[in-house]
């Protein structure tokens, strides 16, 4: 099995520097209304993809759902890609204590701190590498709670007949209202699965707009503690921070954002690079109304990737380029724009509304 190609993709974006376009990225992507009606599709969204981390809310209701009493900052570490901020670390650290287990008990990889002075004061210390700071810690954290207190063997929680991986496969299922269509391997060494954009992007609608008491009771944490699901300043916990939305990027190019009234985008970059993939997310839930542009355009200028050229006297990097909508999503812009009651005359190319 494998998932779409170049020939199915459409452009999702590209990269312009000095007003010359110098790079394309390709792909995929899908818009669900609240009612999990596909209203807007790039590429071939009905083609699996590995969801990757946006995999993570579901995977923290799966362990909701078996008892674990996930609440506040250690429900958004459950569904985190953290940068291993010293409060990242810490709220990991209690969540194994609570149930008697400790950072020897993590079966994810051990590497340095990706928060630059977390890893500066590893160092010092003498520690310079842990399980403890691989984004997914907290993550596995959960899993090793409720594979504990189902009743499982702890040491057993990454295998996909495990009580917990049972859990998760069932959830994932229900949410996205599909079958998994392939499991896998993921980089942390939990199982991950192959979906459908559209399911995708119905599975993470109906943990943002909280379809089960799990689910509300995770929005409500990450609403409430933005950082946790990233790190401060970074772009998932901007997104989430500024307007109101769930948001989260997996590896290899995908990326999920939902509305709590259930509007939600999945994206997949077919090589891989996250680069374009919220500019991608963010524009079609605004096209389609379900997020103010304005504001959605003032995040995407603080957090999308810079395009630079050359320094300032004080040695900071110039802009010299931006990262800009492509052909296939300007086209979806401007169906979804064009079915709005509100909707003016005009293309995505001239309209103030969808700026290019």
């Amino acid at each position: 099995m494998q998932t779409f190609t170049a020939d199915s993709s459409e452009e999702l974006a590209v990269v312009s520097r000095s007003d010359f376009v110098e790079s394309r990225h390709i792909g995929s992507a899908a818009l669900v209304d609240p009612s999990g009606v596909v209203v807007a599709a790039i590429g071939a969204p009905a083609e699996p993809v590995f969801a990757r981390s946006c995999l993570k809310p579901l995977q923290a209701i799966a362990c909701m759902q078996l008892g674990v009493p996930l609440s506040g900052e250690a429900a958004v570490l459950a569904s985190a890609s953290h940068r291993a901020e010293a409060e990242h670390v810490s709220v990991v650290k209690s969540m194994l204590s609570s149930v008697n287990l400790g950072e020897d008990d993590l079966q994810c990889p051990s590497c340095a701190p990706a928060d630059a002075d977390n890893r500066a004061a590893m160092r010092m210390s003498g520690r310079a590498e842990s399980r403890l700071f691989f984004n997914c810690s907290g993550k596995h954290a959960a899993f090793l709670m409720a594979q504990k207190i189902a009743g499982g063997r702890p040491e057993d929680y990454l295998r996909p007949d495990s009580i917990v991986q049972k859990q998760v496969r069932q959830t994932v299922e229900d949410f996205c209202g599909e079958a998994v269509s392939a499991a896998g391997i993921d980089g942390c060494g939990a199982p991950v699965y192959a979906l459908s954009l559209p399911g995708l992007a119905r599975g993470i609608s109906g943990a943002a707009s909280g379809r089960t008491e799990s689910a509300h009771q995770l929005m409500s944490a990450v609403l409430g503690s933005p950082w946790a699901i990233e790190g401060r300043g970074k772009e998932n916990s901007v997104v989430i921070e500024r307007l109101g939305i769930l948001a989260k990027k997996g590896a290899e190019g995908v990326c999920v954002m939902a509305t709590p009234d259930g509007w939600a985008a999945a994206v997949k970059v077919l090589d891989g690079s996250s680069r374009p993939a919220s500019l991608v997310a963010l524009r079609l839930l605004a096209s389609a109304g379900a997020v103010n542009m304005e504001a959605a355009l003032g995040v995407l200028s603080d957090v999308a990737p810079r395009v630079t050229g050359g320094a300032d006297e004080h040695g900071r990097a110039l802009d010299a380029g931006e990262v800009l909508p492509g052909a296939g999503l300007l086209a979806a812009e401007s169906k979804l724009a064009a079915s709005r009651p509100d909707a003016p005359t005009g293309t995505a190319a001239d309209r103030e509304d969808l700026p290019v």
